[in-house]
């Protein structure tokens, strides 16, 4: 992933992230008509009910073409989402970090410099800065909680 990348993955955070729980909402049956309040009597209410947001094999297979369409953009989008918050982690500096969390809230470079009290061009030098440090350490991928390395 290069620096445009992982400037472009910050900025679509903001709405990523709703659309993670817009997706969850549906694919779980929150938003749907069968799943709004059904009572369950007798043994059934008893039962344990799953607290998983991810679907087995047998689940997927039975999906239609849209849910299954929902589910991968699910799955693509939490990743993102994942990614994103675990850059705050590599960041030691509290001035940066107010930069990225006003990035991840969709700001523009101005309105961060107006929240800030620094121009705009000073903004832009410190967000450069900051990705240039992440895309730094993307080249060592055991600084990332995940696996796979995100530059």
């Amino acid at each position: 992933m290069n620096k445009q990348q992982l400037q472009e993955l910050i900025y679509n955070y903001h709405w990523q992230i709703k659309e993670v729980e817009r997706i969850s909402r549906i694919l779980n049956n929150i938003d749907g008509p069968q799943g709004a309040g059904t009572a369950q009597y007798g043994i059934e209410a008893t039962l344990p009910k799953p607290n998983t947001k991810e679907k087995s094999k047998a689940e997927i297979d039975a999906m239609g073409r849209r849910e299954k369409r929902l589910y991968e953009r699910y799955i693509r989008f939490k990743e993102n989402v994942e990614i994103v918050e675990s850059l705050a982690d590599h960041l030691d500096n509290d001035f940066n970090q107010i930069i990225l969390d006003c990035m991840m809230e969709g700001m523009s470079l101005r309105s961060i410099g107006a929240h800030l009290g620094i121009s705009r061009y000073k903004v832009g030098e410190l967000k450069d800065e900051m990705i240039d440090h992440f895309c730094q350490i993307c080249h060592f991928p055991q600084h990332f909680t995940k696996e796979k390395s995100t530059c």
